[in-house]
């Protein structure tokens, strides 16, 4: 009886037990939104795949930090010859005209390109000599920056916006307009119908006032493109300012409002086409972007709503003051040709000109003002919050040589881009994984280890990116329980191989349930491997030769550390 009773106890201990765990097993998420369970779940295979990972820890050094601004901003940036070359001169007299992409590309972005073949073929004369014009593709932010260095001046200068050209100004190099318009453009904010529909129910209209508002009050989630090399980022970055405080867009009341509205700014893209993605999958309920690319794609007019907002893009064209008479004068006669009946018949079908009734409701700012509007935004993007980001780095022996050489001096020279306020660390791959430098905030001593340490690195062996990713995941997970506000970030930089240890596969559900993006980075890579991790969470993936990925992370630095 005595055996009996004690058996009947057990079980009943047993059956409430599993009564009770399964209870709370059940219950364990009740109260949990979706992400909080995601991300539990993601930290937890995390650790579990750090663990069999166990990665090395290295002996950080210290090397003197040396920055002299003046010489790196033009060594900075890559041979012009980075820089493709449209359409060729045919003559030796000619002038040499830099174009922003949009009207400088092929097919309906090609517009200027045709234009300059046209012309060349026509043979126009000056002094009775025969001339032509050069077509450059260059990034409107990026060809200012060549002007003003000095590192490679052309005769002509044809952004988006005349902003640049003011830029120019306040920089010390004098331009003569040839033409405040080329073609017509304009920029403007896209929203997705039903958050068109919301914020009209709501603010009565839709305009850069109502779209800043929902954006502060965390309705809705606003994309722009980097005001350092996007003309529709700078355009939107100014007038944004000037929603604030339209007489001094600098000041305090200013800088507090950029705050309220870019604390819930899910980030700043690098390129248009990184936004783009966002908004198709779901991360950005609306975005910027001129008015010709929305025009052209079919699936962006019939989706999504197009308001204009700020100074209108249309396209002037300088000449620069080191230019000759002779090639001013051709310059004003590619401009008169651009300036034809048939010419901008051609521009209207390739989606230029379109609204023509909008004006921009602000006066004009000086180059003076832009500058330093970028350097607001630079240290008020993050509103407080830093930034906690390692750096991931390949010295597998696929990195020996120039792509090592590369990465090193890239990291180097773009770490005064970084704010002292952030939390860097650095993690190099090979067979293995080694943590060179834990997580510190980049002040001057951690600056001097994080440029020790990647002085040091050197290649061989194997290439375990996916080890070497989860590994900075977990430094940075970890780092954000003590900085729950902070904003992650991991840059992978390699030539894209992978052949040891975990993969895509093996991490992609970690990586969507932390919502870390990972920005990579690539060394004369496979770059369609490094785009699969970018993907992920709606990060850039760079391809950067070793001739211009220094002026490559300066922009990626620029932006978003």
């Amino acid at each position: 009886m005595n055996k009996k009773a004690i058996g009947i106890l057990a079980c009943v201990i047993v059956i409430v037990c599993a009564a009770v765990f399964g209870g709370i097993y059940v219950t364990r998420n009740i109260g949990k939104s979706e992400k909080v369970i995601s991300e539990e779940s993601a930290e937890k295979r995390l650790a579990k795949m750090v663990d069999k990972i166990n990665p090395e820890t290295g002996t950080p050094v210290k090397s003197p930090i040396e920055y002299d601004s003046a010489e790196d901003e033009a060594d900075e940036l890559p041979d012009i010859d980075t820089c493709k070359v449209m359409v060729e001169a045919e003559t030796s007299l000619y002038a040499e005209i830099y174009s922003s992409p949009e009207k400088a590309g092929s097919g309906t972005d090609g517009w200027l390109c045709e234009m300059a073949e046209e012309f060349n073929e026509h043979g126009y004369e000056v002094g009775g000599q025969k001339v032509s014009v050069q077509i450059r593709n260059v990034n409107s932010g990026q060809a200012l920056d060549y002007i003003a260095t000095g590192k490679a001046v052309p005769e002509g200068f044809a952004p988006s916006s005349m902003l640049w050209v003011d830029m120019l100004n306040a920089k010390g190099t004098a331009t003569e307009t040839i033409s405040e318009s080329l073609v017509g453009n304009v920029a403007g904010i896209l929203l997705s119908s039903k958050t068109n529909e919301q914020i009209v129910e709501k603010y009565g209209s839709v305009d850069l006032k109502a779209i800043t508002e929902a954006t502060e009050a965390g309705e809705f989630a606003m994309g722009y493109t980097n005001p350092f090399a996007s003309s529709a980022g700078l355009n939107f970055l100014i007038c944004t300012l000037e929603r604030y405080d339209l007489e001094n867009p600098l000041s305090e009341t200013a800088t507090a409002g950029f705050q309220k509205f870019q604390k819930n700014v899910p980030f700043v893209a690098l390129t248009t086409m990184q936004m783009r993605e966002a908004a198709e999958n779901g991360s950005l309920d609306g975005f910027i972007m001129e008015y010709q690319s929305y025009s052209n794609d079919t699936l962006l007019s019939s989706n999504y709503t197009f308001t204009p907002y700020g100074y209108r893009h249309d396209n002037p064209l300088v000449s620069v003051d080191s230019a000759s008479p002779e090639q001013k004068e051709i310059l004003k006669l590619f401009s008169e040709y651009c300036g034809t009946e048939k010419a901008m018949a051609r521009a209207t079908e390739y989606g230029f000109n379109g609204m023509k009734d909008y004006t921009c409701e602000y006066q004009p700012v000086s180059g003076d003002i832009l500058t330093a509007a970028q350097k607001l935004y630079k240290t008020n993007k993050d509103n407080g919050r830093p930034v906690i980001g390692v750096f991931v780095t390949d010295v597998s022996g696929s990195m020996d040589g120039e792509p090592l050489i590369a990465l090193q001096t890239s990291l180097i020279n773009s770490m005064k881009y970084i704010n002292p306020e952030n939390y860097i660390g650095l993690v190099s791959y090979a067979d293995d994984v080694t943590i060179e430098l834990p997580i510190g905030q980049f002040n001057l001593e951690q600056q001097t280890y994080f440029k020790g340490s990647v002085e040091n690195l050197y290649a061989s062996g194997g290439t375990a990116t996916f080890d070497a990713i989860c590994v900075a995941l977990d430094m940075i997970r970890k780092q954000m329980e003590e900085y729950p506000d902070a904003k992650p970030m991991l840059f992978v930089l390699s030539d894209g191989e992978t052949n040891v240890g975990y993969n895509l596969h093996d991490i992609r559900d970690v990586l969507s349930g932390l919502k870390i993006p990972v920005y990579t980075i690539g060394y004369n890579a496979d770059l369609s491997a490094l785009q699969s991790i970018s993907s992920v969470n709606e990060a850039a993936s760079i391809d950067a030769s070793t001739d211009d990925v220094v002026y490559q992370l300066k922009t990626l630095f620029n932006a978003n550390m």
